[in-house]
């Protein structure tokens, strides 16, 4: 006779719900937004289904329509007119910049809303790279003061937490530093520690135009400063060294196919945890979806909670507008 049957605790949708391990809510999400140029503009990003490039009056509109369903943060990103970008990044931190005016745009309309800036200088590189590059090598320190005068800039217009997404060596300690000094302590870093040089962000290069460029004298892709994708143990120096420089919160990217490196550094810190579900995990489902290979909306909520049930706290995704709707319903 069977007398431990762990079926009685599946029995139906109620028992399953009172044991369940792992909830999501719309307080885990944080959308990442595409701002351009213009006024009343929007363009759709072909390879990501659903997603826009808006201008700032209709990001500030979408920013209002996500924190009356619940999202309470977004992750800035900006697409650069060409004639701003150069190989020293200084639109960056331009007072009167796209970023600096999305910021405080958003802080106006919506002041509860946690804005986080991305920190990082390849929408701003005329060769489509996270740094400076000089004799054909990205250069570390002169890329870190660059990105230290960015995350101020940023902390000024508004921002709640500055998100270093370049993998330079020391740029959380730069950036610490540059804060304190400008009278920015509380501030936070948000801080990509553990970020792969992943073909999983194809789709995101394409909405902002920031693929390295096919240049000779210059690295073909990101693999000198972004991780090796072979790697576990490394991430977890990574995430060490962050901490020791000051940072508030760790970020794992990309998501899904990194649950194992999730759940390894849960294990091994008490800090907060973030995730990136990237560009191309979003654009595969949303494809599945399309041709009718998967069911939509059950496996975003599957998907997403994958990443609490590995250990994150919060999670970057394409998704959360769409996932909160899920949610509410």
């Amino acid at each position: 006779m069977i007398h431990s049957r762990n079926r009685r605790l599946r029995v139906n949708e109620s028992i399953r719900s009172l044991v369940r391990e792992n909830t999501l809510t719309t307080d885990d999400f944080v959308m990442p937004i595409f701002v351009m140029e213009g006024g009343n503009q929007q363009e759709a990003i072909p390879s990501m289904p659903g997603i826009f490039r808006r201008s700032i009056d209709l990001t500030v509109k979408e920013c209002k329509e996500l924190f009356s369903l619940g999202v309470k943060s977004v992750n800035l990103y900006m697409k650069v007119s060409e004639h701003l970008k150069d190989n020293t990044g200084k639109e960056a931190w331009n007072k009167d910049g796209l970023m600096q005016q999305t910021i405080k745009a958003i802080k106006d309309a919506v002041p509860e809303m946690i804005v986080m800036p991305d920190v990082a200088l390849d929408p701003y590189s005329i060769y489509g790279h996270d740094g400076i590059i000089e004799n054909g090598k990205i250069v570390n320190d002169a890329t870190n003061d660059a990105l230290a005068r960015m995350s101020v800039s940023h902390a000024e217009a508004g921002a709640d937490i500055v998100a270093p997404s370049d993998m330079m060596d020391g740029r959380v300690l730069a950036i610490r530093e540059a804060l304190e000094e400008s009278g920015f302590a509380d501030v936070g870093i948000l801080s990509y520690s553990a970020k792969y040089a992943s073909s999983f962000y194809g789709p995101f290069r394409s909405a902002l135009d920031s693929a390295p460029k096919d240049n000779m004298e210059i690295p073909k892709d990101k693999k000198t400063y972004q991780m090796d994708f072979h790697n576990s143990r490394e991430a977890l120096n990574e995430v060490f060294k962050d901490i020791d420089e000051g940072a508030d919160i760790i970020m794992i990217k990309p998501g899904l196919p990194y649950l194992d490196i999730v759940s390894k550094v849960r294990e091994a810190i008490d800090l907060p945890i973030a995730v990136y579900n990237v560009s191309g995990e979003y654009a595969m489902v949303k494809a599945a979806a399309q041709n009718g290979w998967l069911d939509n909306d059950k496996t975003i909520i599957e998907s997403l909670t994958c990443f609490k049930r590995a250990g994150a706290d919060m999670i970057f995704t394409y998704f959360a507008k769409e996932a909160a709707m899920i949610l509410n319903k």
